[in-house]
């Protein structure tokens, strides 16, 4: 990974923008919510759907929206900036049900790699990546 870290503008919430991809498809650019009280990734049905991915039944979970049934599938994700890219293949990403949520990135694996600074003043937010010895 990358020492540079990356730079995105932060207004009212902290978007960073992501492409998933497989082998066949990729998305357009998304602009991703990262979400420090998630546990990992979760991506709107649609975007499954879209990618054609297999799925597998993870239960349900109960959140700020209400319930939602989620699966767990495998893809691959590239965070871009304007100067640099880094990707991350072969993700476990979990997938709702539901299509009125945002595509949210939790703390795995966005939190583990990265320390984040949120300079909300500065209209900033920075990921730092974290060398892992």
């Amino acid at each position: 990974m990358s020492e540079t870290p990356f730079i995105f503008e932060y207004k009212n919430y902290p978007l960073i923008p992501i492409k998933f991809f497989t082998k066949k498809q990729e998305t357009p650019m998304i602009d991703a919510l990262l979400d420090s009280g998630g546990d990992f990734i979760v991506i709107p049905y649609a975007i499954a759907k879209y990618l054609r991915l297999k799925l597998e039944k993870a239960g349900c979970v109960d959140t700020a929206g209400g319930e939602t049934t989620l699966y767990k599938t495998v893809l691959n994700m590239v965070i871009f900036d304007e100067d640099q890219k880094y990707t991350y293949e072969n993700l476990e990403v979990h997938v709702s049900d539901r299509n009125d949520l945002p595509v949210l990135l939790g703390r795995n694996p966005i939190f583990e790699d990265h320390e984040i600074l949120f300079q909300k003043h500065q209209n900033k937010l920075i990921l730092r990546p974290i060398q892992h010895q």
